[in-house]
């Protein structure tokens, strides 16, 4: 089985393989990197990291209209039931989750976590990372954090493709994601949370070099849009 990963800029992705479709932190409208519409995506099952603007996105619209299963934090899941989305489990730290065609498990995140409703905050909680397997592949999205030891114990799930942000200011920087990409032992490497505003403004291939020349995982630099086959 194939599994074919899209990168739509900042930290959204689709995956999709056996024609079942996996979004990842869809936010696209708004994202000046994105490169595609909200309403053109399929999903069958929306995973979210935390709650903040850029990573919730357009899940409740893309819920409503393809009748996707949301899976988020506790917190975040009862905020994004509350907006009427139908397909919500919340779940926490270690639990792992089955949807369809795959599972995903959640990992411990170094960050903030809110979601602004106008001048309200709203869902606060913890960030998470999710460590996915579908299509075949064990692919670990880390969401937004910083570097942290623990990460040695993520690469215990034996992944395929690691998916890091490497953008600073918010998250970790590219120096800290190849510590990160040492610990983790991913065969895959793909960077994000990068290039999308002025602070996190990053050179993807700099770190490429910098990550194949201290490990022995792939570099896989996307442009927004473009997809991989793995």
């Amino acid at each position: 089985m194939s599994l074919t990963i899209t990168w739509y800029g900042h930290s959204a992705f689709g995956l999709e393989a056996d024609g079942t479709t996996v979004l990842i932190d869809p936010y696209i409208s708004g994202n000046p990197a994105a490169k595609t519409k909200a309403s053109s995506l399929a999903a069958n099952t929306i995973l979210l990291t935390h709650a903040h603007n850029d990573h919730v996105g357009d899940t409740v619209a893309i819920a409503k209209r393809t009748g996707a299963t949301v899976i988020a934090t506790f917190e975040l899941a009862n905020y994004v039931e509350s907006q009427g989305v139908r397909s919500v489990i919340g779940g926490n730290h270690g639990g792992t989750i089955r949807f369809d065609g795959g599972s995903t498990k959640f990992t411990p995140a170094w960050h903030t976590s809110s979601y602004a409703d106008g001048e309200d905050i709203v869902a606060p909680g913890l960030p998470a990372g999710h460590v996915v397997r579908f299509g075949g592949k064990t692919i670990y999205f880390a969401g937004d954090t910083s570097l942290f030891l623990d990460m040695q114990l993520i690469a215990e799930e034996e992944l395929d493709i690691a998916v890091l942000p490497i953008g600073d200011h918010f998250t970790m920087g590219p120096a800290d994601a190849v510590k990160a990409a040492k610990m983790l032992r991913a065969g895959a490497i793909i960077p994000c949370h990068y290039n999308t505003f002025a602070p996190i403004k990053q050179d993807p291939q700099q770190f490429k070099r910098d990550v194949e020349a201290a490990t022995a995982s792939t570099v896989v630099v996307l442009e927004p849009g473009a997809s991989a086959t793995l």
